[in-house]
């Protein structure tokens, strides 16, 4: 084991000014402590959402009923306000679990040599947006569970895993141009994809909006609509994603596309699948909060899975690399 250096005086000056470059001027992270870095950002993300969720599905969403505080003379949960108070006060600590992760990011992206300044920019955005959730999240309390500012919630949670899931395949690329590698036909529909998942999460806050998990066993606004048209919409919502993802594999196979699109295709489609059916089980078994739960992971599954496609059609190398053709301009593909 060496020796650890001495902390001059300089040396706190500089640790206290930029704590980040300090660091990065110090310790170089191996490219694999970057992107499993990333990685538990991302992970984190997704867990906030599920547990989020578990907050919802038990009552407890008043279970510390005001902000930041726990309740008007105390900073945590009290004896007297029982498991309710301790789901929602252990919901928010979790929120320094996950920006601890995120801040392990930054770190680690900031110190990577050489610097990419773009990717210590995505674990920023990451934790700006973390910090507004949990502004969002007090107002939540605040208002009383009104279900619009829920629904804001969950889709500032949705941004967050699509930052997430943007920095984690950046660690894995190089800042090169970015270099398709399916036709402009195929990219389209990749697009259209897209717009029908965020659609299709948004349509689901309404669902939970309109639907009988208020948060709270006391009396909670809901979305005044009737919840099972809000679900049959949701679902055929659903349907439309389910069917663009099979289509855009068979032009994929079509186009003899590269492995890396058609596998991440596969993979959606299979998520897809297996949360179409916790989708159908729930409705018809009347929304048992195991089956919401479930949902709500296989939604920020589906959600990543649908980035990673997207993601997939094109090729980012180390900067520097010698440029290939674009395939994107060979007529096979650009018909696609």
């Amino acid at each position: 084991m060496g020796r650890v250096p001495k902390l001059t005086r300089a040396d706190a000056v500089s640790a206290a000014r930029n704590p980040l470059a300090f660091i990065a001027d110090r310790w170089t992270p191996h490219p694999r402590t970057v992107r499993r870095a990333a990685l538990a950002a991302l992970v984190m993300a997704i867990v906030i959402v599920v547990t989020g969720g578990a907050v919802r599905l038990t009552g407890s969403g008043l279970g510390c009923p005001t902000w930041p505080t726990c309740t008007d003379d105390s900073l945590t949960t009290t004896r007297a306000m029982g498991f309710h108070g301790v789901i929602e006060f252990g919901n928010r600590m979790l929120t320094y679990v996950l920006c601890a992760a995120v801040g392990w990011a930054i770190i680690a992206a900031r110190a990577e040599k050489p610097w990419r300044r773009g990717l210590t920019r995505l674990g920023w955005l990451q934790f700006w947006i973390v910090m507004g959730n949990a502004v969002l999240g007090g107002i939540v309390v605040l208002v009383g569970l009104n279900p619009y500012t829920v629904a804001a919630h969950f889709l500032l949670s949705t941004a967050l895993i699509a930052v997430a899931t943007v920095m984690w395949q950046r660690t894995r690329e190089g800042d090169a141009e970015p270099r398709p590698l399916v036709g402009m036909a195929v990219r389209q529909l990749v697009w259209f994809l897209v717009v029908a998942s965020t659609l299709l999460i948004a349509a689901g806050t309404v669902v939970t909006g309109a639907g009988p998990h208020a948060g709270d066993s006391a009396k909670v606004e809901r979305i005044p609509l009737d919840w099972e048209t809000v679900a049959k919409a949701h679902a055929v919502l659903a349907w439309i994603v389910v069917t663009l993802t099979f289509a855009l594999w068979f032009v994929l196979k079509a186009v003899d596309a590269p492995k890396g699109p058609l596998d991440r295709t596969r993979d959606l489609f299979v998520v897809l699948l297996l949360q179409g059916v916790i989708g159908y089980v729930q409705y018809f078994t009347h929304l048992p909060e195991a089956m919401v739960a479930a949902h709500m992971l296989g939604s920020c599954l589906m959600w990543v899975g649908v980035l990673r496609v997207l993601l997939s059609l094109r090729e980012r190398p180390a900067a520097g690399a010698a440029e290939l053709p674009d395939p994107s301009a060979e007529p096979e593909l650009a018909k696609a």
